[in-house]
């Protein structure tokens, strides 16, 4: 099996926890080491990496083939840049870049360069999106006239992650759980025809804003989008009505949990929600009306990996390709000038 040997470009959270379990799962990649500034901490967990002093050490190392840029979203342009220049096939975080400009810019070098670049959008393999990808492809709930996606949380106190609090071309929570929801309402309905964004600050003593509402527009389908930190009572973060029934779930996936409790994910059970997660049904099916749970789909990050392997191997499509990103950013851009002038941005 030919093998893609792969570096992290920082070791932290993202790294330990998002990316290095399943570049070790999959057998088609080799986890070669990652850029450490000031902690040393990837050998612990996987003795034969390297830690590498700096980016240019990094890409000067003839061996590494993909880069995964996990730094915070200023650096984004930036690193992903460097690295396609040193002929490395790049994934990026999210969010893609700061601006549409740079996103597009990155899109083109990488196209010149013919290496592959992709966005780390992995809540597309949670298992609760995959349950709704499947209620709407399966058509149980006729057209969709209404959806809602939320992204809540409850962080009333600021994270010690200063790139996140501090303000900047990279901070806000449209940039962070901003690109989540985006994205998957983006992979669901296609681009809309115009936005409206409302972003505030809600928590004391923060300086970025940390709660926006949007709707997105389409000929007949609106879709919001939410996402705070002040939320200690969620509602279901899908909502979907459509022209027979309707469908709520529940945002359960469970892998960032696991993960972060220092679990592998390679348990048969590790992509399962309990049924108390089961998302509610209620729709026409063959002229009965019909209220049930249904069973949630399993979600895994690793087919991420998988897609981006089969891409840099077998040539097989991206799974979230540069445009993709592009558009979160477009989303993004408008949303802020929507805010900023109040009124609704049409593409």
């Amino acid at each position: 099996m030919e093998i893609v040997n792969t570096a992290l470009c920082s070791y932290g959270l993202s790294g330990k926890i998002f990316h290095a379990p399943f570049i070790i799962l999959h057998p088609g990649f080799e986890l070669l080491g990652s850029w450490e500034r000031s902690k040393k901490l990837i050998q612990n967990d996987y003795p034969n990496a390297k830690s590498y002093t700096s980016l240019e050490t990094l890409l000067a190392d003839e061996q590494v083939e993909l880069v995964v840029v996990n730094t915070p979203t200023d650096t984004h342009y930036d690193y992903t840049k460097q690295a396609l220049l040193a002929d490395k096939h790049v994934i990026v975080e999210k969010a893609f870049t700061t601006t549409v400009a740079e996103a597009e810019e990155l899109k083109e070098l990488a196209q010149k360069k013919g290496n592959k670049l992709s966005v780390y959008q992995n809540r597309r393999w949670d298992s609760d999106f995959q349950t709704v990808k499947k209620i709407i492809k399966e058509g149980l709930l006729g057209d969709i006239v209404e959806a809602e996606l939320h992204f809540e949380r409850y962080k009333p106190t600021l994270s010690n992650r200063q790139h996140t609090e501090v303000p900047g071309p990279g901070a806000g929570i449209i940039k962070d759980l901003g690109p989540h929801i985006i994205d998957q309402a983006l992979h669901l309905f296609g681009m809309p025809n115009a936005v409206f964004a409302d972003m505030r600050i809600t928590r004391q003593a923060s300086q970025i804003d940390d709660y926006f509402e949007s709707i997105l527009y389409y000929d007949k389908l609106r879709v919001k989008l939410k996402a705070s930190f002040l939320v200690r009572e969620p509602v279901p973060s899908y909502i979907i009505h459509g022209t027979k029934g309707s469908f709520l779930k529940s945002r359960a996936d469970a892998q960032e949990d696991k993960l972060r409790a220092g679990m592998k994910p390679n348990t048969a059970d590790w992509y399962t929600e309990p049924e108390s997660e089961y998302g509610l049904l209620h729709t026409e099916k063959d002229t009965k009306v019909i209220r049930e749970k249904v069973k949630s789909s399993q979600g895994s990050y690793l087919g991420y990996y998988d897609a981006m392997y089969k891409s840099i191997v077998e040539n097989q499509p991206i799974a979230v390709t540069a445009e993709d990103g592009i558009n979160v950013m477009r989303i993004i851009e408008a949303a802020i000038e929507s805010n900023n002038q109040q009124r609704v941005i049409a593409f």
